[in-house]
C-alpha cells in the first residue's frame, strides 16, 4: 500500500505517434517521480526507501494511449527485510466524488512479469476509498488490495479469514488495519500474470461479507503495481494496464 504523497515530476517526454494515439515515454528515478497522460499515471513511489540499507529503483513509461499504459520498474533493495520499500505503480486517473455504490463497473486488465522471482515482493492492485471525496490520495478509510503475485515469505496486513470466491477465482482474504485504515487483501494462491476482472465484484463481496459501507465511501485511487521488500536487481514489467470505471 502506498503511504506517500504524490509529487509531480517534470521528467516527461512525448512524441506524436498518430492523431489518435500518442507514444509517450518517461524515466522516473526521483523518489516520487511522476508521469501522467491519456487518463493514466505512473509513479516511481519510493515511499519506504529509508528502511533499506542499500538499493535503488527507477521506473520507465514505455507507451501510453487511451486504452492503457505500458511501463516497467527496475529495483534492488537490501536491509529492512520486513519493510516495503516502494510501490511503483500505474494508475487510472479517477474522477473524484464517485461513491462506490454508484459505480456500475470497474473493468480492468493487466499483463505483467518479473525478470527474476528470487525476491520478496508482491504484485497487487491497490484501491483507496474514503468518506471524504477530497481525501488525500496517499491513504483512505478503506483499502482494497488484490494480490496477483506473492514472492518470498511476505504477507498482507491483518489475519487470514479463509478462502473466498470472487470474480470467478478463489482467494485467501486477509483483513486488518494500517493505522485507522481498514485493509482487505485478496491473495491468489499462485501468480496470475494475465488478469481481467470487474473490481466492483470485490467491493460487492466486501460489502456483503465484511460490512464495507459502499454507500458512504468514495473512490480515491485505482492503481496496479508491485511492493518490493528485498531482492537483487530485477525488473517488473507491465505489458499493458487498463481500466474503465463507470
Amino acid at each position: 500500500m502506498q503511504l506517500s504523497l504524490l509529487f509531480l515530476s517534470s521528467l516527461v517526454a512525448a512524441s506524436p505517434l498518430t492523431s489518435v494515439e500518442k507514444r509517450q515515454a518517461a524515466t522516473l528515478c526521483e523518489q516520487y517521480g511522476y508521469w501522467s497522460g491519456n487518463g493514466y499515471e505512473v509513479n516511481n513511489n519510493n515511499w519506504g526507501r529509508d528502511a533499506a540499507t542499500g538499493g535503488s529503483q527507477c521506473t520507465y513509461v514505455d507507451n501510453s494511449s487511451g486504452s492503457g499504459v505500458s511501463w516497467h520498474a527496475t529495483w534492488q533493495w537490501s536491509g529492512g527485510e520486513d519493510n516495503v520499500k516502494s510501490y511503483p505503480y500505474g494508475g487510472k486517473q479517477v474522477a473524484r466524488g464517485q461513491k462506490i455504490s454508484a459505480i456500475s463497473t470497474m473493468e480492468t486488465s493487466v499483463s505483467w512479469s518479473y525478470s527474476d522471482t528470487n525476491i520478496r515482493a508482491n504484485v497487487a492492485y491497490d484501491v483507496f476509498t474514503a468518506a471524504d471525496p477530497d481525501h488525500v490520495n496517499s491513504s483512505g478509510d478503506h483499502e482494497l488490495m488484490i494480490w496477483l503475485g506473492r514472492f518470498g515469505n511476505v504477507y498482507p496486513i491483518g489475519s487470514s479469514t479463509g478462502t473466498v470466491n470472487v470474480a470467478g477465482r478463489t482467494w485467501e482474504l486477509f483483513v486488518g488495519y494500517n493505522g485507522a485504515m481498514k485493509v482487505y487483501s485478496y491473495v491468489a494462491a499462485s501468480p496470475i500474470n494475465s488478469y481481467s476482472a470487474n473490481v466492483k465484484e470485490f467491493f460487492n463481496h466486501m460489502e456483503s461479507a465484511q460490512g464495507f459501507p459502499a454507500s458512504e465511501q468514495h473512490l480515491i485511487v485505482f492503481q496496479m503495481g508491485t511492493e518490493p521488500f528485498t531482492g537483487g536487481e530485477t525488473t517488473f514489467t507491465v505489458d499493458n494496464f487498463s481500466a474503465n470505471i463507470s
